[in-house]
């Protein structure tokens, strides 16, 4: 973890911003919880067991100057709440979700299979594609399964 914290200082020093306390304290929960799409008001609530002085709007801003740097990926998955989301050094753009439309849940794509899209792109329409991102709308396996243990139990 404190070789992740030493690049994201490194990624803000580089753009003339410093790792203050406050927001080193937001970066080590976004890494504990890089797993959980947490929304500003989930990191607030982690990072006041690790520092209690902090104040939601310090996470708000840390987070959106987090995301501005590219450091975090803002998501809203459509349910009006944004999300943040780690990236990472091993692929070159984020990884895409798959979005339960019952029960809220996502799940992750890591892979990124949009490649040889953007080559075609790049090749058809002279386009250079820098970033994207892919959701997916639908039904976990989760939900699948419960329904078809209610149907097959005549609820």
């Amino acid at each position: 973890m404190e070789a992740k914290i030493d690049k994201i200082k490194q990624q803000l020093q580089s753009q003339g911003y410093k790792l203050t306390p406050q927001r080193e304290a937001t970066v080590r929960i976004l890494l504990e919880n890089e797993d959980d799409h947490l929304s500003a008001e989930d990191v607030f609530m982690l990072v006041k067991d690790i520092a209690p002085e902090i104040g939601l709007a310090t996470v708000y801003r840390t987070l959106e100057l987090l995301s501005e740097l590219h450091v975090v990926e803002k998501i809203n998955f459509g349910d009006g709440v944004a999300r943040y989301d780690l990236r990472t050094d091993t692929s070159k753009h984020h990884h895409h979700h798959l979005i339960c439309v019952q029960c809220g849940a996502m799940d992750e794509i890591r892979e990124d299979w949009l490649g040889p899209l953007e080559e075609r792109l790049e090749k058809e329409f002279n386009f250079t594609v820098l970033d994207h991102r892919l959701d997916f709308h639908g039904i976990c396996y989760r939900c699948r399964d419960k329904d078809d243990n209610n149907s097959e139990s005549g609820e």
